[in-house]
Formats: structure tokens, C-alpha cells, sequence
């Protein structure tokens, strides 16, 4: 393909505030040479659909427990509503797209990852070749984190989860995560300040002094699990943040560097 892969996990939480300049930016990646992949999450807009249809949330350890009525409507609020809306965004901006879930191409296989969480799967094998065959095209992928067992049936994945696996089967060097706020942020002499570069061993000390708590954990566990598998940096930004993605395409200053070893802050 000759261009760097950029694997781009954006959350369902930010999804309907992302501005329009940020689909340009996703499509105008190309002139950077780089060639973007989108998995992405919706858990809101389920939550949402749950509830209008009277089938109540259930989470444990901030996973959602997904039965069989729950699952029809992740799959249909993912692959369906969330996947499409992103595809028509960057066609939109000028950029060609193809919404895909992991069932198609049998791209993400899985076992069950808890008894207790019903259709969550845990990600064993990972076939790339449609995202790669889209890529060859110069489709951006847009990836639903739905994945299928040997006996066909269908689960739901934890997106950053399948984003890091994705990206590290892909052989990204980088993966941006896009949150709506500027990146992992301490208390340091009384304000709160974003720090712009972290290793795995900092990262853990955070997670014990509770500065990263709730809805980060699981994302700086899939940075740290991409990093295990090869991937070199991973980036949590703002993505409402103007220029945001081409500032990590040209290395500049962009939200919390999640890197293997030293780094030099900025």
C-alpha cells in the first residue's frame, strides 16, 4: 500500500459531537500518506435504544452484560445505525469509505469472554484480509467491534479492545483514540494539567493512585496491550480539538503519547 497505517478508535460518546472538519481531516490523510482504519464504539446511542425499546442496561466491571435482546440491538445500533453514519460523514468530506462489522470477512473471532457478561466475546484470531483488500481499493474502513464464534454466533466486542487487536494485526505503528477530553490530565500545585507522554509503568501507577479511573481504564489497557503486540505509540486526543489528526500525523503536540520507553515530552 505504501502509506502508513493509522488506526483511529473513536468512542460513542463523541461520535455526534465530532465536528465535520474532523471527517475532512480523516479523509484528507491521504495527502499525509497515510491510509486511516475506523473502529468505533456507540455505547450511548445503545444505552439509548435499550431503553426506548424498556430492555434495561446491564454492566459489570463497565462491560455491558449482553443477552439475546440486548445483542439484536447492538448489532443493529453498530453495524447499522453508528457504522453508516461515520461512512456517509467521510464520503461527505470527500473521502471513500465501506462500513464493515468484524463478522464480515470473518475478521474478528471470538469465544465468550465471561459467563456472566452472556454475547461479550473475547477476540482469539484476527483475519485482516478484507480490511486490507478495502485498503488496497482506497476504501477507509469503518469497523463495528462485532465478532463470531466457530458455531456462528455473533458477539459484542469492547471497542478499544478491538481496536488495539486490529491495529496490531494490521502492523500500525500508531493508534489515535479519540475521546472528548484532551488526554490523561493530573492535579499538579492545584490545576489540572494534560500529560503528554507516558510509558506502561507510569501508566500503572496512575491506575493505582485512581488519576486514570472509570471509562479510561479499558482504554489504556488496550494502548498498553497494542503496545505488548508491536504497535509503537498510541495517542488519546480530544477529537473535537481543531487539526487534532494531523498534528499526530506530524508528531507535534497532541494530547497523552502512550510509548514503550523514554520519551521526550512534547
Amino acid at each position: 500500500m505504501g502509506k502508513e497505517l493509522l488506526v483511529i478508535k473513536s468512542g460513542g460518546s463523541i461520535l455526534s459531537e465530532l465536528p465535520d472538519s474532523f471527517f475532512q481531516e480523516v479523509a484528507e490523510l491521504k495527502n499525509e500518506d497515510v491510509h486511516p482504519v475506523i473502529v468505533h464504539g456507540g455505547g450511548p446511542a445503545i444505552s439509548g435504544m435499550l431503553e426506548a425499546l424498556n430492555i434495561e442496561p446491564r454492566f459489570k466491571d463497565g462491560l455491558r452484560i449482553t443477552d439475546e435482546s440486548t445483542l439484536d440491538v447492538v448489532q443493529m445500533v453498530l453495524a447499522g445505525k453508528i457504522n453508516k453514519q461515520i461512512v456517509v460523514r467521510i464520503q461527505q468530506a470527500g473521502g471513500e469509505s465501506a462500513g464493515i462489522s468484524g463478522i464480515d470477512g470473518d475478521i474478528l473471532r471470538v469465544v465468550p469472554a465471561d459467563p456472566e457478561l452472556g454475547y461479550v466475546g473475547k477476540i482469539t484470531s484476527i483475519d485482516t484480509g478484507l480490511i486490507e483488500a478495502l485498503l488496497e481499493q482506497s476504501y477507509i474502513p469503518v469497523i463495528a467491534p462485532l465478532g463470531i464464534d466457530r458455531e456462528g454466533r455473533i458477539y459484542n466486542i469492547n471497542a478499544d479492545t478491538a481496536a488495539g487487536a486490529i491495529a496490531a494485526a494490521l502492523g500500525a505503528e500508531r493508534m489515535v483514540m479519540v475521546t472528548d477530553v484532551d488526554g490523561i490530565m493530573k492535579e499538579i500545585d492545584g490545576k489540572k494539567e494534560i500529560l503528554s507522554s507516558l510509558t506502561p509503568d507510569e501508566i500503572q501507577s496512575l491506575i493505582k493512585d485512581k488519576t486514570i479511573y472509570g471509562g479510561m481504564i479499558p482504554k489504556v489497557t488496550a494502548a498498553l496491550d497494542g503496545l505488548a503486540e508491536g504497535i509503537r505509540e498510541v495517542v488519546i486526543v480530544n477529537g473535537k480539538n481543531p487539526g487534532i489528526l494531523t498534528r499526530v500525523v506530524r508528531r507535534e503536540h497532541a494530547g497523552t503519547r502512550i510509548v514503550k520507553g523514554e520519551v521526550t515530552a512534547g
